[in-house]
Protein backbone atom coordinates (compact mmCIF):
# COMPACT_ATOMS: atom_id res chain seq x y z
CA UNK A 1 0.00 0.00 0.00
CA UNK A 2 1.19 3.39 -0.74
CA UNK A 3 -0.68 5.77 1.34
CA UNK A 4 0.35 7.16 4.65
CA UNK A 5 -2.23 8.09 7.40
CA UNK A 6 -1.58 10.76 9.67
CA UNK A 7 -2.99 12.36 12.44
CA UNK A 8 -5.38 9.66 13.13
CA UNK A 9 -4.37 7.03 15.81
CA UNK A 10 -1.05 9.15 16.38
CA UNK A 11 -3.37 12.60 17.52
CA UNK A 12 -2.77 13.24 21.11
CA UNK A 13 -7.00 13.62 21.47
CA UNK A 14 -7.41 10.08 19.77
CA UNK A 15 -7.39 6.73 21.94
CA UNK A 16 -7.24 3.40 20.19
CA UNK A 17 -9.43 1.85 22.91
CA UNK A 18 -9.66 -1.80 21.04
CA UNK A 19 -8.00 -2.91 18.09
CA UNK A 20 -9.80 -7.15 17.33
CA UNK A 21 -9.88 -8.45 13.74
CA UNK A 22 -10.26 -5.75 10.99
CA UNK A 23 -11.43 -3.28 12.95
CA UNK A 24 -9.85 -0.57 15.46
CA UNK A 25 -12.37 1.55 17.58
CA UNK A 26 -10.70 4.92 18.19
CA UNK A 27 -12.13 7.11 20.76
CA UNK A 28 -11.98 10.92 20.35
CA UNK A 29 -10.85 12.13 24.12
CA UNK A 30 -11.48 15.10 23.54
CA UNK A 31 -13.56 17.40 20.98
CA UNK A 32 -12.40 20.28 19.77
CA UNK A 33 -14.96 20.99 17.02
CA UNK A 34 -16.71 23.49 19.12
CA UNK A 35 -17.43 27.19 19.56
CA UNK A 36 -18.47 29.41 22.32
CA UNK A 37 -21.75 28.19 22.44
CA UNK A 38 -20.73 24.68 22.79
CA UNK A 39 -17.48 24.34 24.44
CA UNK A 40 -18.91 24.10 28.19
CA UNK A 41 -21.51 21.29 26.83
CA UNK A 42 -18.57 19.85 25.38
CA UNK A 43 -16.17 19.64 28.00
CA UNK A 44 -18.89 18.10 30.47
CA UNK A 45 -19.84 15.45 27.46
CA UNK A 46 -15.99 14.08 27.95
CA UNK A 47 -15.78 14.26 31.50
CA UNK A 48 -18.93 12.04 31.74
CA UNK A 49 -17.94 9.53 28.88
CA UNK A 50 -19.88 11.08 26.22
CA UNK A 51 -17.27 11.19 23.15
CA UNK A 52 -17.34 10.37 19.68
CA UNK A 53 -16.11 6.52 18.60
CA UNK A 54 -14.81 5.74 15.40
CA UNK A 55 -14.39 2.72 13.65
CA UNK A 56 -11.94 1.88 10.89
CA UNK A 57 -11.47 -1.44 9.06
CA UNK A 58 -7.97 -2.45 7.66
CA UNK A 59 -7.97 -4.51 4.62
CA UNK A 60 -5.39 -7.00 3.23
CA UNK A 61 -6.93 -8.57 0.13
CA UNK A 62 -10.16 -9.28 2.50
CA UNK A 63 -13.16 -7.86 2.98
CA UNK A 64 -15.63 -6.02 4.92
CA UNK A 65 -19.54 -5.80 5.13
CA UNK A 66 -21.13 -2.91 7.02
CA UNK A 67 -24.34 -0.78 7.26
CA UNK A 68 -25.33 0.92 4.69
CA UNK A 69 -24.77 4.78 4.98
CA UNK A 70 -21.82 3.83 7.91
CA UNK A 71 -18.90 4.23 5.53
CA UNK A 72 -17.80 7.82 5.69
CA UNK A 73 -14.09 7.47 3.94
CA UNK A 74 -12.00 4.84 1.87
CA UNK A 75 -8.01 5.12 1.27
CA UNK A 76 -6.28 2.54 -0.78
CA UNK A 77 -6.94 -0.50 -3.18
CA UNK A 78 -10.92 -0.42 -1.87
CA UNK A 79 -13.57 -1.46 -4.17
CA UNK A 80 -17.18 -1.59 -3.59
CA UNK A 81 -19.80 -3.74 -4.15
CA UNK A 82 -23.86 -4.85 -3.15
CA UNK A 83 -23.20 -7.78 -1.66
CA UNK A 84 -26.00 -9.20 -3.19
CA UNK A 85 -25.26 -12.48 -4.88
CA UNK A 86 -28.64 -13.48 -6.97
CA UNK A 87 -32.83 -12.36 -6.55
CA UNK A 88 -33.17 -14.74 -3.99
CA UNK A 89 -29.81 -13.58 -1.80
CA UNK A 90 -31.58 -10.14 -2.55
CA UNK A 91 -35.18 -11.30 -1.42
CA UNK A 92 -33.43 -13.14 2.03
CA UNK A 93 -31.43 -9.54 2.65
CA UNK A 94 -35.40 -7.73 2.23
CA UNK A 95 -36.85 -10.19 5.12
CA UNK A 96 -34.13 -9.53 7.37
CA UNK A 97 -34.25 -5.90 6.95
CA UNK A 98 -38.20 -5.78 7.65
CA UNK A 99 -37.98 -7.97 11.16
CA UNK A 100 -35.03 -6.70 12.25
CA UNK A 101 -34.52 -2.83 11.60
CA UNK A 102 -31.38 -2.93 9.56
CA UNK A 103 -30.72 -2.15 6.20
CA UNK A 104 -31.59 -4.29 3.20
CA UNK A 105 -28.56 -3.72 1.16
CA UNK A 106 -25.06 -4.00 3.41
CA UNK A 107 -22.35 -2.91 0.83
CA UNK A 108 -19.29 -5.33 1.35
CA UNK A 109 -16.15 -2.90 0.67
CA UNK A 110 -13.24 -5.65 -0.25
CA UNK A 111 -9.11 -4.57 -1.28
CA UNK A 112 -6.48 -3.73 0.93
CA UNK A 113 -6.72 -0.50 2.44
CA UNK A 114 -8.26 1.47 5.03
CA UNK A 115 -12.20 1.79 5.45
CA UNK A 116 -13.13 4.41 8.25
CA UNK A 117 -17.13 4.35 9.22
CA UNK A 118 -19.01 7.74 10.59
CA UNK A 119 -17.98 8.61 14.02
CA UNK A 120 -20.52 7.78 16.61
CA UNK A 121 -21.56 8.68 20.22
CA UNK A 122 -23.21 5.06 20.84
CA UNK A 123 -20.19 2.56 22.43
CA UNK A 124 -18.51 0.20 19.68
CA UNK A 125 -18.03 -3.42 20.71
CA UNK A 126 -15.82 -5.71 18.61
CA UNK A 127 -16.83 -9.09 19.45
CA UNK A 128 -14.70 -12.06 18.18
CA UNK A 129 -17.15 -15.05 17.08
CA UNK A 130 -15.15 -17.81 18.06
CA UNK A 131 -15.54 -16.59 21.96
CA UNK A 132 -19.26 -17.75 21.53
CA UNK A 133 -18.58 -21.02 19.69
CA UNK A 134 -19.09 -19.52 16.01
CA UNK A 135 -22.83 -18.11 16.03
CA UNK A 136 -23.95 -14.77 18.24
CA UNK A 137 -27.40 -13.52 18.11
CA UNK A 138 -28.27 -9.75 18.49
CA UNK A 139 -30.75 -7.05 19.72
CA UNK A 140 -32.35 -5.34 16.52
CA UNK A 141 -30.07 -2.36 15.13
CA UNK A 142 -26.91 -2.99 17.01
CA UNK A 143 -25.50 -4.68 13.88
CA UNK A 144 -22.81 -2.00 12.63
CA UNK A 145 -20.25 -4.55 10.40
CA UNK A 146 -18.22 -7.27 10.08
CA UNK A 147 -15.66 -9.25 8.55
CA UNK A 148 -17.28 -10.87 5.11
CA UNK A 149 -16.37 -14.40 6.61
CA UNK A 150 -19.43 -14.06 8.58
CA UNK A 151 -22.69 -15.13 7.60
CA UNK A 152 -26.14 -13.38 8.62
CA UNK A 153 -29.09 -15.11 9.15
CA UNK A 154 -32.56 -14.54 10.83
CA UNK A 155 -33.69 -16.90 14.16
CA UNK A 156 -37.11 -16.92 15.12
CA UNK A 157 -38.39 -16.93 18.88
CA UNK A 158 -39.85 -20.47 20.07
CA UNK A 159 -43.21 -18.97 20.70
CA UNK A 160 -43.48 -16.27 18.66
CA UNK A 161 -46.77 -16.16 19.15
CA UNK A 162 -46.06 -14.18 22.66
CA UNK A 163 -43.02 -12.32 21.06
CA UNK A 164 -44.53 -9.28 20.41
CA UNK A 165 -46.25 -9.21 23.84
CA UNK A 166 -43.11 -9.28 25.57
CA UNK A 167 -41.25 -6.53 23.56
CA UNK A 168 -39.77 -8.44 21.48
CA UNK A 169 -40.07 -8.71 17.13
CA UNK A 170 -40.77 -12.35 16.08
CA UNK A 171 -37.61 -12.61 14.69
CA UNK A 172 -33.20 -11.45 15.38
CA UNK A 173 -30.45 -11.41 13.50
CA UNK A 174 -27.78 -14.33 14.10
CA UNK A 175 -23.97 -13.97 13.05
CA UNK A 176 -22.28 -16.89 12.83
CA UNK A 177 -19.33 -18.51 11.12
CA UNK A 178 -15.39 -17.09 11.90
CA UNK A 179 -14.75 -13.48 12.09
CA UNK A 180 -15.55 -10.43 13.90
CA UNK A 181 -18.50 -8.35 13.91
CA UNK A 182 -19.04 -4.72 15.63
CA UNK A 183 -22.08 -4.14 17.11
CA UNK A 184 -23.25 -0.40 18.23
CA UNK A 185 -24.15 -0.24 22.24
CA UNK A 186 -25.93 2.21 24.19
CA UNK A 187 -24.02 0.91 27.20
CA UNK A 188 -20.12 0.81 27.26
CA UNK A 189 -18.90 -3.03 27.62
CA UNK A 190 -17.61 -2.05 30.96
CA UNK A 191 -20.94 -2.04 31.81
CA UNK A 192 -22.74 -4.73 30.39
CA UNK A 193 -23.96 -8.18 33.05
CA UNK A 194 -22.87 -11.16 31.48
CA UNK A 195 -24.41 -13.96 33.09
CA UNK A 196 -23.05 -17.70 32.33
CA UNK A 197 -25.75 -20.08 32.11
CA UNK A 198 -24.83 -23.98 32.64
CA UNK A 199 -28.45 -25.70 31.71
CA UNK A 200 -30.07 -22.68 34.14
CA UNK A 201 -32.52 -20.16 33.21
CA UNK A 202 -32.33 -16.57 33.00
CA UNK A 203 -35.64 -14.52 33.05
CA UNK A 204 -35.62 -10.78 32.15
CA UNK A 205 -38.30 -7.79 32.58
CA UNK A 206 -37.57 -5.98 29.33
CA UNK A 207 -36.00 -5.89 26.37
CA UNK A 208 -32.31 -5.79 28.19
CA UNK A 209 -30.39 -8.41 26.85
CA UNK A 210 -27.88 -6.93 24.01
CA UNK A 211 -26.25 -10.41 22.34
CA UNK A 212 -26.85 -13.88 23.44
CA UNK A 213 -25.73 -17.26 21.97
CA UNK A 214 -27.34 -18.96 19.56
CA UNK A 215 -27.68 -22.11 21.36
CA UNK A 216 -29.77 -20.60 24.16
CA UNK A 217 -33.53 -21.27 23.43
CA UNK A 218 -35.35 -17.65 24.03
CA UNK A 219 -39.02 -18.10 24.54
CA UNK A 220 -41.66 -15.46 25.92
CA UNK A 221 -43.35 -16.28 29.00
CA UNK A 222 -46.05 -15.02 31.77
CA UNK A 223 -43.74 -13.77 34.79
CA UNK A 224 -45.74 -16.49 37.14
CA UNK A 225 -47.17 -19.90 35.92
CA UNK A 226 -50.77 -18.48 36.32
CA UNK A 227 -52.21 -15.18 34.84
CA UNK A 228 -53.80 -14.37 38.36
CA UNK A 229 -49.88 -14.88 39.83
CA UNK A 230 -48.74 -12.43 37.07
CA UNK A 231 -51.48 -9.79 37.87
CA UNK A 232 -50.31 -9.94 41.91
CA UNK A 233 -47.13 -10.08 41.12
CA UNK A 234 -47.01 -6.96 39.15
CA UNK A 235 -45.53 -8.63 36.31
CA UNK A 236 -46.41 -9.34 32.98
CA UNK A 237 -44.52 -11.66 30.49
CA UNK A 238 -40.65 -11.90 30.94
CA UNK A 239 -37.97 -12.79 28.14
CA UNK A 240 -36.75 -16.10 29.66
CA UNK A 241 -33.60 -17.82 27.68
CA UNK A 242 -32.73 -21.34 29.05
CA UNK A 243 -30.07 -23.86 28.27
CA UNK A 244 -26.39 -23.81 27.78
CA UNK A 245 -24.27 -20.52 26.61
CA UNK A 246 -24.08 -17.00 27.90
CA UNK A 247 -26.14 -13.65 27.78
CA UNK A 248 -25.03 -9.48 27.49
CA UNK A 249 -27.16 -7.88 29.45
CA UNK A 250 -27.54 -3.93 29.49
CA UNK A 251 -28.46 -2.48 33.30
CA UNK A 252 -31.08 0.01 31.92
CA UNK A 253 -32.92 0.18 29.02
CA UNK A 254 -31.67 1.44 25.68
CA UNK A 255 -35.91 3.54 25.85
CA UNK A 256 -34.38 5.26 28.61
CA UNK A 257 -35.29 9.32 27.53
CA UNK A 258 -31.46 9.97 28.87
CA UNK A 259 -29.64 6.98 26.75
CA UNK A 260 -32.13 8.68 23.22
CA UNK A 261 -31.09 12.21 24.30
CA UNK A 262 -27.23 11.03 23.62
CA UNK A 263 -26.09 12.90 20.25
CA UNK A 264 -25.10 11.64 17.00
CA UNK A 265 -22.41 12.82 14.76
Amino acid sequence: MAFLVRNLIDNDDITLVQSLGAFDIVEYERDLSVDMASAQTAYFASKMNVRRRQAIAKLNNSAVTVQAGAMQWTVGNVSLTSGVKGAGDLLGKMLRSTVTGESAIKPEYSGSGLVALEPTYKHLLAVDLADWNGSLVVEDGMFLACEATVQQKLVARSNVSSALAGGEGFFNLALAGQGVVLLESFVPRAELIEVELHDDVLKIDGSLAVAWSASLNFTVERSSKSLLGSMASGEGLVNVYSGTGRVLMSPVASTSPLLNAVPQA
